[in-house]
């Protein structure tokens, strides 16, 4: 298709076309205008794997590993070409725009959605970013950055305000997608949830105009998040192009009566219509058609790939007497509530269906030349696991459930079925379920399956919905979440708390199980806020009962009888996810004992935690080594295996800092919303910059990691470029061990004696360095002079640099800088824009 003449168009479209180019169609399309060629183009999510257009059943996908695993890599090069992976996964999935990546701040170790996001510092967030945009990009696909901007916890996070200072928003909130405009230009931006200082983000004239277009000279398209927009003259002048999802709630015919009531010029109205044409013409390369059917790039150099990402992410935090890496040939047993399921992602519109997900009993099974052995030790689950693992379809060829479509509820003596679909999983959300023959809100859905149980146990299942839900065990109502429904936080927080049943069953018996599900129309609660899961959705769980005492006594001893143990632990979709923060930052259930009691078992245990976000370790001092690996896409399990055994040295980082406990982080009194504010009291002290001005000890610094050789820094040399505004660190850096490895030479800068108050030092610059045993090279990283010295001045609303003499400090953490070396501002001059 020839691009569109954005000037001739806007000429032809009359009022009522235009209005309706300013918000989507559906979930996931924005509106086409036929008569002038203007076509609908799609969006995705999201930030770690290209979802498709279905929540539901959809078309498989590349899971990559969570945002903070990718900026544990350190290595912008490796990240871009992930980007790039992603865009190819876009166009397979016929989607013109992705939506991501996530560069927001980790305030807090308990928010909900901080494995989305990248780090705690605003440089690493930012070019991160902007590494993941580049390559996106590259394909032709739009990037879409978000959330624009503070959309920091998911506590009430439509109605939250928050209150915070310029300077912090500038310094920290702001400056990664500074960085990623600067760096990357992103073709699309998207607006976060909630206020900051009073004003809704999608109604933010002064951020979204007077900052991105004015200052930063953003040219392309601002879009809602999903609900996100909530009123039509405010968002349109404030600058908001795209309402999504469609069909509108807010704009449509309220827009055109702000039109007739002059509230919203017609020439604003132009001006939002014309950032979609623009982005239309910027993918019309691409030359996907409209409704493209969606397909894969399941290769063998995508697995690859996602595995030597997944790997690269792996931060080794600890590892006295080098128990790591294991011995191929010894004995292992793999223990723990992690090792035998595939924690591939964090929950909510991050998740997707993946092509395939190694657990890491599979990966370490397939790699380990002795005896490999489990134990579950204890049970990690915040909602029952997915029954759809466990169960097999009625006719015991596949496994998961049949899902029968119907326009008639169970009562009816004679039932229109309308639709069949295999699904692997009882977690559904049909939020964009279509089907030509469903056209009402009220619909039912009979999920059928097979469960076998290995062993005669008592079984507990639990339901939660949003709709309503029976489920049948062998023809016994097990759980009725029909009913007296109670409000909880599952599908975005439309959905109700997980109402629990029990069962006793007998090994080597068959039973049949169904679950009768009614669309969210059929249900009686209306959950507050504004996401809408239209259809609804329903999760089903279920798991033979357990004694925690019990199954840790099965691990120590299974620990004792074998040479090496490796405890897999951690979190999972269930507990970080959109929709809710996590209330604590503890491993779930009995972990901490259960890693206690292993470690004491045996000398030779190593500790991979999987988690997006950090979690308290009460027993460290007993556990000689420990890995941090994130959740992992799809390669997950011999991501871990790579690790554990050697293949791969790990080269991780810390892209933030982990607490001794929730009570020491910096936003520990100002997290969650009270009465709709959120005060961001901690200001500019954000992770690292708060911990080392007020001296308090962490369980691991940021920038940490350490690796299966050993690196020494020396000779720093520091050139002053004055001339292009450019900063050179120069630094040799020696393999002085016995593996292949990389390190991450950090560089942070200190002002010497500041007009007003500024955390000890910030990461401006870093360089990832790979060298063979014995081989010695030098690491140069450039910096640009304003970014390095600036600081925000609220009285002259600009970034100043102040004349000074500052110390760039040169190390391998945040807490390890023995390098150091001067430079001076000559000076003081005041900047704005990028």
């Amino acid at each position: 298709m020839a691009p569109l003449d954005v000037d001739k168009v806007l000429a032809e479209l009359d009022l009522n076309e235009k209005i309706s180019l300013l918000s989507g169609i559906d979930f996931w399309h924005t509106a086409p205008v036929k008569r002038l060629g203007i076509p609908s183009i799609r969006t995705s999510d999201g930030p770690n794997g290209v979802r498709g257009t279905q929540f539901f059943n959809g078309v498989p996908a590349a899971c990559f590993p969570c945002g903070t695993g990718l900026a544990a890599t350190w290595d912008q090069s490796l990240i871009k070409d992930g980007g790039r992976l992603m865009g190819r996964e876009a166009i397979a999935k016929g989607a013109h725009v992705i939506l991501g990546p996530t560069v927001n701040m980790q305030r807090s170790p308990l928010g909900g959605r901080g494995f989305e996001s990248f780090s705690e510092d605003p440089y690493l967030a930012g070019v991160m970013g902007a590494a993941v945009v580049s390559g996106i990009q590259d394909t032709g696909v739009a990037a879409t950055i978000k959330h624009f901007v503070c959309n920091d916890q998911e506590h009430e996070r439509q109605a939250m305000d928050a209150v915070l200072s310029q300077r912090a928003l500038r310094e920290i909130y702001l400056m990664p997608f500074q960085i990623a405009q600067r760096d990357a230009k992103p073709m699309a931006y998207m607006t976060a949830y909630n206020r900051v200082n009073g004003t809704h983000m999608s109604d933010h004239k002064r951020i979204l105009r007077e900052i991105l277009r004015d200052e930063w000279g953003f040219d392309g398209l601002v879009m809602s998040d999903w609900f996100g927009t909530y009123t039509s003259a405010d968002s349109i002048n404030a600058g908001l192009d795209l309402e999504m999802p469609g069909p509108p709630r807010v704009r449509g015919n309220q827009t055109a009566i702000d039109v007739g009531l002059r509230k919203i010029q017609e020439r604003t109205i132009d001006e939002r219509v014309r950032k979609l044409l623009e982005l239309i013409n910027k993918v019309d390369k691409l030359n996907i058609p409209e409704n493209a059917a969606e397909s894969t790039v399941d290769s063998k150099e995508t697995s690859e790939a996602l595995r030597y990402i997944g790997a690269s992410s792996h931060v080794l935090l600890k590892n006295e007497g080098q128990v790591l890496p294991f011995k191929r040939d010894k004995s292992v047993a793999v223990i723990g509530p992690n090792a035998q399921i595939a924690c591939y992602a964090g929950g909510g519109s991050a998740n997707l269906r993946p092509y395939y997900a190694v657990t890491p009993f599979e990966g370490i099974k397939a790699q380990g030349e002795g005896d490999v052995k489990y134990a579950l030790g204890a049970a990690g689950h915040r909602r029952l696991p997915d029954l759809g693992r466990t169960v097999k379809t009625a006719d015991g060829t596949k496994s998961g459930l049949t899902a029968k479509f119907f326009i008639d509820p169970p009562s009816a003596k004679e039932r229109k079925q309308v639709d069949t679909v295999h699904v692997e999983t009882s977690d559904i959300l049909l939020a964009d379920y279509k089907n030509p023959e469903i056209t009402s809100p009220y619909f039912w859905v009979d999920l059928e399956g097979k469960l076998t149980p290995d062993e005669s146990r008592e079984w507990l299942f639990g339901v939660c919905v949003s709709g309503t839900a029976n489920l049948w065990i062998g023809g016994k109502l097990v759980v009725d979440n029909t009913e007296n429904q109670k409000q909880g936080d599952s599908f975005f927080g439309s959905g109700t708390i997980e109402e629990f049943g029990s069962i006793y069953l007998e090994a080597g018996k068959t039973y049949d199980v169904l679950v009768q599900f009614g669309s969210s129309a059929t249900s009686n609660l209306r959950p507050t806020g504004t996401t809408v899961m239209a259809g609804g959705g329903v999760r089903v769980g279920g798991a033979v009962k357990t004694e925690a005492r019990e199954e840790i006594d099965k691990a120590v001893k299974l620990a004792k009888e074998v040479d090496q143990v490796v405890v897999i632990a951690g979190l999972s979709a269930d507990w970080e996810s959109e929709g809710y923060d996590r209330k604590t930052m503890e491993l779930p259930g009995a972990s901490n004992k259960l890693i206690a009691a292993v470690a004491a078992a045996n000398p030779n245990t190593a500790v991979f935690l999987q988690s997006g976000t950090p979690v308290s370790m009460p027993w460290i001092s007993s556990v000689p080594a420990i890995v941090q690996a994130w959740y992992g896409g799809n390669e997950t399990g011999n991501a871990v295996a790579d690790v554990l055994f050697g293949k791969v040295s790990p080269s991780g980082k810390l892209p933030l800092s982990f607490p001794v406990k929730n009570e020491d982080n910096p936003a520990f009194l100002n997290y969650r919303s009270e009465r709709g504010r959120t005060l961001y009291g901690e200001d500019v002290y954000v992770g690292y910059r708060y911990y080392e001005k007020v001296q308090r000890e962490v369980l691991f610094p940021f920038g940490w990691g350490l690796s299966y050789t050993t690196f020494d820094l020396s000779n720093l040399r520091v050139e002053d470029e004055s001339t292009d505004g450019k900063l050179v660190a120069r630094v040799d850096v020696k393999n002085t061990g016995s593996k292949r490895g990389a390190q991450v030479v950090q560089v942070y800068v200190s002002q010497g004696a500041p007009s007003i108050g500024r955390p000890k030092k910030e990461l401006k610059g870093f360089s990832k360095v790979w060298l063979e045993p014995g081989e010695q090279s030098e690491a140069r990283v450039e910096l640009d002079k304003k970014y390095a010295t600036s600081f925000w001045d609220e009285e002259a609303e600009a970034w100043i640099s102040e004349a000074d003499e500052y110390e760039i400090l040169v190390g391998d953490s945040s807490v390890s800088t023995p390098l150091r070396a001067r430079f001076g501002v000559a000076k003081t001059t005041w900047w704005k824009g990028l």
